[in-house]
């Protein structure tokens, strides 16, 4: 490996050099032979990612181009670590041994990044993107091994985020730990700290307009990520201790899917569907932990949401969420049809949909309507939600057996996205509002 270090290859060739020596290494039945193989694999990583951390006195600082050459040597390391992590299989719980060779890894891979996450050197966003990706491939190898390392990974992963905001790696990779270990319910505190603290950063309680969202596109895109997979990940009574939590993402996402960038209104409008999937699931269960807490949320904030939704759907951009934008409406509708029957009534029902739509229709400059568009358009599509939610609700709950037939397939959501689609179809000469 020193000699492919001082080839000085492009990281695309060095990986799939690593990636290939990795896999044969991987497939190895002798442990002790594998261990020393892998350990030779990786030797000039680990000084690279030492030299740097061992420096105490911050001597490399006063020599930048010496420093630029150790910060890149390290994240090329970092990488390597990544790469044959990815490739190694992680023993069973029940068959853990000594001379696994992802354990020994993890005995050098650890202490050298606790040490470097603790460090300075993690404001380079380059460092900070590897050693996540290094971190995350190793949560993902190790599975159930890493489970007692969660509160320092978490904290972590979040205190770095406060420090160095424009790094989203570190809400990429706490997306990772949710995915794997959300279920635990030993760590539920945990991961609703982790949440607030990715919330409350003032990176991410700025992104309040569509604009400064589209200069954000990649942090907008690792929060709604990590967002969607707490929602799906943890279990009800993690979600339902975070009502104020989800309230606050939930409206910020609402503004967030109106941005011009593609992927990131893409991203916020899949958690809004996300919640309102979950939230409609937990009411059809009669599960009133998180119900509760869902009726609350989008009592709150439909009104912001529909008009959101309803911007998105003007301007050139707006073709490709016409497909987000119907299933939203959907959901939304099939949640509002459902709490009639409930008595949560009086806080969301019908009228509620009815007067957000109304609002929001009225709310848009006359320029951006044809004649006679505020009149006409909220009657007719008030009709395609009540056939949407309709058919939403009875795909979930037919002869008993959920199904995910509901997105568009029957006859009411289909006329709901064509209606839909020709609103969008009719505006994308309108620029966006922001």
């Amino acid at each position: 490996m020193h000699a492919l270090e001082k080839r000085h290859l492009p990281l695309e060739d060095e990986v799939e050099i690593v990636s290939a020596i990795s896999a044969i290494l991987g497939s190895v039945s002798n442990r002790e032979l594998q261990n020393a193989l892998l350990t030779r694999l990786l030797s000039s990583s680990y000084e690279a990612v030492k030299k740097l951390i061992d420096d105490d006195n911050h001597s490399l600082r006063q020599n930048p181009a010496l420093y630029t050459q150790v910060l890149n040597s390290a994240t090329r390391g970092l990488h390597r670590m990544g790469i044959v992590f990815s490739h190694l299989i992680s023993p069973l719980p029940s068959e853990p041994s000594s001379d696994d060779p992802i354990l020994g890894l993890l005995r050098i891979f650890w202490p050298m990044l606790e040490k470097l996450f603790r460090s300075e050197h993690m404001e380079n966003g380059s460092l900070s993107a590897a050693a996540c990706r290094a971190l995350s491939l190793a949560i993902q190898s190790s599975g159930q091994q890493c489970m007692v390392l969660l509160p320092k990974i978490l904290d972590w992963l979040s205190s770095n985020f406060l420090s160095f905001q424009s790094h989203d790696c570190y809400v990429r990779t706490a997306s990772v730990v949710i995915e794997e270990f959300g279920h635990k319910e030993e760590y539920a505190p945990l991961f609703i700290t982790t949440f607030e603290r990715f919330t409350q950063a003032s990176s991410v309680m700025g992104l309040n307009s569509s604009y400064i969202c589209d200069q954000e596109p990649d942090l907008v895109e690792a929060y709604t990520n990590f967002a969607s997979i707490f929602v799906r990940g943890t279990r009800k009574e993690v979600l339902a201790a975070s009502g104020a939590i989800l309230e606050i993402s939930f409206q910020k996402a609402a503004i967030w899917c109106t941005a011009m960038h593609r992927g990131a209104a893409l991203a916020a409008m899949s958690y809004l569907s996300c919640f309102l999937e979950i939230g409609l699931s937990s009411l059809l269960e009669s599960e009133g932990s998180f119900s509760t807490i869902a009726i609350h949320v989008i009592s709150h904030s439909g009104e912001g949401l529909v008009s959101n939704i309803v911007y998105a759907l003007l301007g050139v951009s707006a073709m490709s969420r016409v497909h987000k934008c119907a299933t939203i409406l959907q959901q939304l509708a099939a949640i509002c049809s459902l709490s009639e029957r409930t008595i949560w009534k009086a806080i969301l029902g019908w009228e509620s949909l009815h007067a957000w739509l109304l609002a929001a229709v009225q709310a848009l400059p006359v320029e951006y309507l044809r004649q006679g568009e505020v009149e006409t358009l909220v009657p007719i599509w008030l009709n395609a939600l009540g056939g949407a939610a309709s058919d939403y609700l009875e795909s979930k709950s037919c002869n008993g057996v959920k199904s995910d037939y509901g997105h568009m397939q029957g006859k009411g959501g289909r006329v709901l996205k064509r209606l839909i689609r020709e609103f969008a179809d009719g505006h994308r000469n309108i620029p966006n509002l922001t």
